[in-house]
């Protein structure tokens, strides 16, 4: 029997999705629930597993196709026997084999599309480390790759001006977006062009923060299996603020402004792909340590690329933390439907006055970006001081004050 290989569901909010590469070749064998390609949406990359054991008789997409939910990408005839890809090999032949699996151990398993756009841009992928399974190269490698090195190629291309370098070739390569990158670019720019963004700035003393850390970090780690983070504190402080100013956790519908009841919490982190915002779903239930595995666990899987579509949907308000990579103030945009997002920063010991004394604090700037067309400017500086507060006092988000 003829059995389809379709396209899984895909999210209300993504349409379409790129074919990666195939995993197999057809007619080769396949078994049941092994991943036969792999597809790149604007979130997450999807395997696409095999429905039932049998043969893969036909594909019908190939790398760089654009497909859609439910369309057919191959069949599996789950009656027929694999055709052998190669004879048995004679005695004479096993020793040249032999000496050429060594040279292969070193060269790195990639995928069609990733080794197609490696040789257009003359990469050497010896030295690259594969996210996909048992590091094989993907094609989202090879661009990242490329986008690293500034989009320069191992070799001059010959398109590029010579002219200020009294005829030398410059290097230089366009380098194609990946689908995710493309997505960003469309979100983003269609906020600016969409919201009336407006960013408030206030800074936060983490010294209080810092202590607890200190004095109780271990023992939470040791009873909770978790280390205790920054972001649980900022999590739970975001929470209480949004409870106090509703109409930061809105999101604008035409004419109406919707007042979501629930708090969940988007968390911006990286991946080898691209920035991603997997969503905490109810974060008022959520305790300190459940905050901080959920948030470990969203970064591992991000790095993995195994988060799923769901958990990239919806969110009321999100978090973003520049810091971790030296950012020490910035501008932080809307991520449509929601109206404003927390951007965390750099925490660097500086000079500040307290009580009138000069002291050093280990200070953080805090940026609120919110639209204005709903937040008006009192509600947006009240939100972001309700949030130093709860930081500066954490007491305060034990108490509920």
């Amino acid at each position: 029997m003829m059995i389809e290989v379709k396209v899984p569901p895909l999210s209300e909010s993504v349409a379409e999705a790129t074919l990666l590469d195939w995993r197999k070749q057809a007619g080769e064998a396949v078994r049941r629930d092994e991943v036969l390609a792999e597809l790149e949406t604007d979130k997450v990359v999807l395997e696409v597993v095999a429905p039932s054991d049998g043969v893969l008789s036909e594909i019908r997409h190939t790398s760089g196709d654009t497909v859609t939910s439910g369309e057919v990408l191959a069949v599996i005839d789950d009656q027929a026997v694999a055709e052998s890809a190669t004879p048995p090999a004679t005695p004479a032949a096993k020793a040249p084999a032999a000496a050429a699996e060594a040279p292969a151990e070193t060269t790195p398993s990639l995928s069609p599309a990733a080794r197609k756009l490696a040789a257009e841009n003359a990469v050497d992928t010896r030295h690259i480390r594969g996210s996909g399974r048992d590091h094989r190269i993907t094609k989202a490698d090879i661009i990242e790759h490329l986008e690293a090195r500034g989009g320069k190629t191992d070799r001059p291309s010959p398109a590029a001006d010579t002219a200020a370098t009294g005829g030398a070739p410059r290097p230089e390569k366009r380098v194609p977006m990946s689908r995710l990158r493309q997505r960003v670019a469309e979100r983003l720019k269609q906020a600016q062009n969409t919201a009336a963004i407006l960013t408030t700035f206030n800074e936060v003393d983490l010294s209080a923060v810092k202590a607890l850390r200190s004095r109780l970090g271990e023992a939470f780690e040791r009873s909770h299996g978790t280390r205790l983070g920054y972001m649980s504190f900022f999590t739970r402080a975001v929470v209480e603020a949004l409870q106090r100013f509703p109409v930061i956790n809105a999101s604008l519908d035409g004419q109406e402004i919707v007042y979501h009841g629930y708090y969940d919490i988007g968390i911006a982190v990286g991946s080898p792909r691209g920035l991603v915002v997997p969503v905490l779903r109810d974060a008022d239930g959520l305790s300190f340590a459940d905050i901080e595995r959920a948030i470990r666990d969203f970064g591992e899987r991000a790095r993995d690329g195994r988060l799923e579509l769901e958990e990239l949907s919806g969110g009321t308000f999100s978090i973003t933390n520049g810091g971790v990579f030296g950012s020490l103030l910035s501008t932080p945009i809307l991520n449509p439907p929601q109206s404003a997002i927390l951007g965390m920063h750099k925490i660097e010991d500086r000079a500040v006055v307290v009580d009138g004394e000069i002291v050093v604090r280990p200070m953080m700037y805090l940026a609120l970006s919110y639209d204005h067309r709903i937040i008006d400017g009192q509600d947006a500086v009240q939100f972001l001081v309700a949030v130093k507060a709860a930081l500066e006092e954490p007491a305060r988000l034990l108490l509920e004050l």
